[in-house]
């Protein structure tokens, strides 16, 4: 049986981020991310390049997921139902109903987890990137839960200590 921790950009910094992977022994990273970087000078760390360089330096290795990423579209879809509740993207605690429904259907159901799951590490684990703190405000929270139940994957959210 696989292991896979979730992580989120916000409220980490660099060095916190990078020894919060080492302590859920994070071998691979897989960035879900449609867009790679992160707005505001406190996130520059989490900016790919960037972000890359300092997972090399720790010896993880780095992947970009791009289709398991959502549609400008449904990003949008999801910052109207946070304006509607007043709710910045940071502050989030759960995604729209809607926004889920159709990242399943138009995202994830088209997405093939199969390869993703042959190649999480037999040593150590691997970590689904996004920026939301909140797993359940992301859609990493989408993707976990579908490894979890057609892979057989065992699940983590790590959030900031």
């Amino acid at each position: 049986m696989f292991r896979m921790v979730t992580i989120g950009v916000y409220g980490f910094d660099g060095e916190s981020f990078l020894r919060r992977l080492r302590y859920a022994d994070v071998r691979l990273l897989l960035d879900v991310r449609q867009r790679r970087g992160v707005r505001g000078p406190e996130y520059a760390w989490a900016n790919s390049l960037r972000l890359q360089a300092a997972l090399a330096q720790a010896q993880i290795v780095y992947e970009h997921h791009r289709e398991l990423a959502p549609t400008t579209e449904l990003r949008q879809l999801q910052y109207a139902e946070d304006g509607r509740q007043g709710v910045g993207k940071r502050s989030r605690r759960e995604l729209a109903a809607e926004y889920a429904r159709r990242y399943t259907t138009e995202v994830l159901d088209r997405a093939d987890l199969a390869p993703i799951v042959s190649a999480l590490p037999s040593v150590g684990t691997a970590a689904l990137l996004c920026v939301e703190r909140d797993s359940a405000a992301c859609h990493r929270s989408l993707i976990a839960q579908r490894l979890t139940e057609r892979h057989h994957v065992t699940i983590e959210h790590v959030r900031p200590l």
